[in-house]
């Protein structure tokens, strides 16, 4: 299927790494010259030469705080200056489940923490998406996608379930505002998620179950477990690039201020 995706030009927050880096590659492998963001200089500019070489696209890496509205303003305008305009916008930046110290009970909420972790990942989609509407406008054609997170739907994570709740929100209220202008806004619910630091991850639970990381993971994926899903394994970071390449397509014009679960068909929840 050609997603009609060839010289677009995206930025991606959260780029450098997990799900962020995963679409950033899709995208890439699409025609998609992509700018990716983030806050470590280095990382950034590794995983720009490693996707450049896989993909033979342009890949900008541009260090920038999406809590800083001076400093996502001016990421914005430079990548739309070097790319001559920006019709996607993939906000994946955070950290994966919110800090410990805002998802614990909630006499441990650290209040700050839970600002910033709202900070980040609701006020700065809203930061980015505020900055490249114009050039989408300008452009008659925009996508907006948010990665937002399966704990939304499941109470127990203060911090990470309200945040991805707010973005879900988010989601839909900007496409009620941008669609007249060509411009389409969907989020993406992940759950469970293969990325970079899956090995260690998997590495600890199989010592606290006294199995191997391969045994561990089989248990914790069987559908009768607490975190099993119906195709009993992980979802691959590339796997929520795929669906976040096709909200991003020409072919996705009929999906705007919608909700994509991508866990893998985890939980046993009917939602209408």
């Amino acid at each position: 299927m050609d997603l009609g995706l060839q010289g677009k030009h995206a930025i991606v927050t959260g780029g450098s790494r997990g799900i962020g880096k995963a679409i950033a590659r899709e995208l890439a492998r699409e025609g998609v010259d992509v700018a990716i963001v983030a806050r470590n200089k280095e990382a950034l500019a590794a995983t720009a030469r490693e996707l450049g070489a896989e993909t033979n696209r342009r890949i900008l890496a541009i260090a920038a705080d999406v809590t800083v509205r001076e400093q996502v303003d001016h990421m914005v305008a430079e990548v739309a200056r070097q790319f001559g305009g920006v019709q996607i916008l993939v906000n994946s930046g955070s950290a994966p489940g919110g800090s410990l110290t805002a998802t614990g009970p909630i006499d441990t909420v650290v209040d700050e923490d839970l600002i910033q972790d709202f900070n980040v990942k609701y006020v700065g989609a809203l930061r980015c998406s505020r900055a490249v509407i114009p050039f989408m406008k300008t452009a008659g054609w925009g996508r907006i996608i948010n990665i937002s997170g399966a704990n939304a739907r499941n109470a127990g994570n203060l911090s990470g379930g309200a945040r991805n709740a707010g973005l879900v929100h988010m989601t839909k209220t900007l496409a009620v505002q941008l669609g007249r202008h060509g411009i389409t806004v969907n989020c993406i619910h992940p759950g469970t998620t293969r990325t970079e630091r899956t090995p260690s991850l998997l590495a600890a639970r199989a010592i606290q179950l006294g199995v191997s990381p391969e045994e561990a993971e089989r248990r914790d994926f069987a559908p009768d477990s607490p975190r099993g899903n119906a195709i009993c394994r992980m979802v691959d970071a590339s796997e929520i690039a795929f669906v976040a390449a096709f909200l991003a397509s020409d072919n996705a014009w009929a999906i705007s201020g919608e909700l994509v679960v991508a866990t893998g068909g985890a939980g046993r929840s009917v939602y209408f």
